[in-house]
């Protein structure tokens, strides 16, 4: 636009050759011309000055007022002669915790939090394995609620129990590997981790950490701890209470449940286990994941050259 203009056509032509209105024309071409090249590069549209914004003094009463009565801006802004809107945009530019994550007596936050936002990826396959388990109730045969709708009662007060599907997935490609188990206890979770570790290994990816949480298996099972150190597997624990530091595994958990658990009416908990195979596949081979630029984990293995059993 600004070249055209320059040529000596018409600012007004231009502007109606290119869709926007004469006062953006003129607008670009003034910036050109004071500034040249540097002036057509965006500029931000924030305000230099803030002259409405609520006073230093007054915002630092509103932050002492929450501390001290642990009230929410209507009963504050009562307090202070502002109005609740204000009081909650002073709140939420200071930072101030919501009221459903402070304990209503001392005040202390009570609810866990990111401490930090920065996102996390090991550079390589095998760097690191996050492992965890999820747990599903079992369906009936003939199929539960989802299917006949929640009218309808059990003849039995007792549960069809539920299913433990162990996950570890690869922190670099994202490769999965599932097993649907009738426990979570440490015997259990250490044949997982061996047939993970050979899952891995056979596509050339050699484990050096398996993190996971602090559940009792984890932590206290020794045959778990020795199939780690016998093969020179590094084991790390996730902080308690910040579930997020596992978050790659806790989101497989959550695709898997959409999108094979709950995906569908199941007739029976067998169809549903049988399944599983097939979801994995899709998942590992085909499904693109956003974390990694819409590859497949398999992509990310060996550069695309691993081979898939």
């Amino acid at each position: 636009m600004v070249r055209r203009i320059e040529s000596g056509r018409a600012v007004a032509h231009v502007a109606s050759e290119m869709g926007v209105s004469r006062t953006t024309a003129w607008r670009w071409w003034r910036r050109f011309r004071e500034h040249g090249l540097p002036g057509l590069r965006d500029r931000s549209s924030v305000a230099r000055s803030h002259p409405h914004r609520t006073r230093a003094c007054q915002e630092t009463r509103v932050r002492i007022m929450r501390e001290l009565t642990r009230r929410g801006p209507v009963f504050i802004a009562s307090r202070l002669g502002m109005q609740a809107s204000t009081v909650g945009r002073v709140l939420r530019r200071n930072q101030m915790p919501l009221l459903r994550e402070l304990d209503p007596v001392t005040g202390a936050v009570i609810r866990a939090s990111r401490r930090s936002g920065r996102r996390y990826e090991h550079d390589h396959p095998g760097s690191l394995i996050h492992v965890d388990v999820k747990k599903l109730g079992r369906i009936p045969d003939g199929g539960g609620w989802r299917a006949h709708g929640r009218g309808e009662r059990p003849t039995s007060k007792r549960g069809a129990g539920y299913d433990f599907v162990h996950a570890a997935v690869d922190d670099h490609s994202r490769l999965a590997y599932l097993e649907v188990h009738d426990d979570e206890k440490g015997t259990t979770s250490a044949g997982f981790i061996e047939r993970a570790i050979a899952f891995y290994t056979g596509l050339g990816i050699d484990i050096e950490r398996v993190i996971t949480d602090n559940a009792f298996a984890y932590r206290n099972s020794r045959a778990f701890r020795e199939a780690l150190s016998s093969r020179g597997i590094k084991q790390k624990f996730i902080r308690p209470h910040c579930p997020w530091t596992n978050g790659k595994v806790e989101r497989l958990n959550r695709t898997l449940a959409n999108e094979w658990a709950y995906a569908r009416p199941w007739a029976s908990n067998t169809d549903r286990t049988a399944a599983l195979s097939g979801w994995l596949d899709y998942y590992n081979l085909d499904r693109a994941h956003l974390g990694i630029g819409g590859k497949a984990p398999i992509d990310r293995v060996n550069n695309g050259r691993g081979q898939y059993t």
